[in-house]
């Protein structure tokens, strides 16, 4: 087995919790549809002017160009805009738990368009890492018993979508293998579908206030979990790769209590971790 996508899984996974965490920041600031308005539009620009320097335009595909669009018109715009209207209702913690159904939308796609099929181990190490990962989210839900019911289906929804883009992601890579490419495809499309329903939905000005800047940052912050998301994606297989970025709600909980000193940590919490990483351990040795 190759370390190295596990290890730029694992890069793509801190970078995704950090804009997780990150969020509240902007939005104490500025609403969630002019949050997204501001970091997906942050990340394109950032990527476009990368552009030159990271696409391989020589190995231009152009059935992979529309798959990028494809995932693009959802991902990440609307994972963007369903995280930060859950983060504004449910804070960083819940809203990481309970997108860990990813890895199951992933592999179910990644069976139907690609054609990789789990082993029966592997399957026991994702069912292992979501049922893990569901448990600090039953915990967390409990510590926000009062939140309507439909608001628990915003990070859910995410995890759907977010999960749906990896085998589409994974087949343009077949054909265009540069995950910048597919990136700042994606990006752009995104960042078009967020401006379009800025324009249609809230066109309420932003604040003159300089933490709006934190959208930006979130933005990068998200962008590179996609880029690197994306490469682990062109080096190994989406069975293996969509439960190792499904540890990302671990990192939020670390980086939640690091910048916002949050220390709501019991022992379902880290009966939950500990089953996760094992899942995940098996996931790799039956890789």
């Amino acid at each position: 087995m190759e370390i190295g996508f596990v290890l730029i899984a694992l890069v793509a996974a801190f970078f995704y919790a950090l804009g997780i965490v990150l969020a509240p920041l902007g939005l104490r600031v500025a609403p969630p549809v002019a949050g997204a308005a501001v970091s997906v539009p942050s990340s394109a620009i950032f990527f476009l002017l990368l552009a030159p320097f990271t696409i391989d335009f020589d190995g231009f595909d152009r059935h992979s160009f529309l798959l990028f669009m494809l995932a693009g018109a959802f991902f990440p715009a609307m994972v963007t805009l369903l995280n930060f209207f859950g983060n504004s209702r449910l804070g960083p913690n819940l809203v990481g738990a309970l997108g860990n159904l990813t890895p199951l939308f992933a592999v179910a796609g990644a069976a139907v368009l690609l054609g990789d099929v789990p082993g029966p181990w592997q399957v026991v190490g994702i069912l292992a890492v979501c049922g893990g990962l569901l448990m600090l989210a039953a915990e967390r839900m409990r510590l926000h018993a009062g939140v309507a019911q439909w608001v628990l289906l915003l990070p859910v929804v995410a995890a759907v979508l977010r999960g749906a883009a990896q085998p589409i992601v994974k087949l343009g890579l077949e054909g265009w293998p540069d995950a910048f490419a597919a990136t700042t495809i994606g990006y752009v499309t995104s960042a078009t579908v967020l401006l379009s329903v800025r324009r249609f939905v809230s066109r309420a000005p932003l604040p003159r206030d300089r933490r709006v800047f934190w959208y930006s940052v979130i933005g990068v912050s998200n962008g590179l979990s996609v880029v690197f998301l994306y490469a682990a994606l062109a080096r190994g297989p989406v069975t293996m790769v969509a439960p190792i970025m499904a540890t990302y709600p671990l990192i939020v909980m670390t980086l939640n209590r690091v910048i916002h000193g949050d220390r709501t940590m019991t022992r379902t919490t880290f009966v939950g971790i500990a089953i996760s990483v094992a899942g995940i351990a098996l996931v790799l040795a039956s890789g």
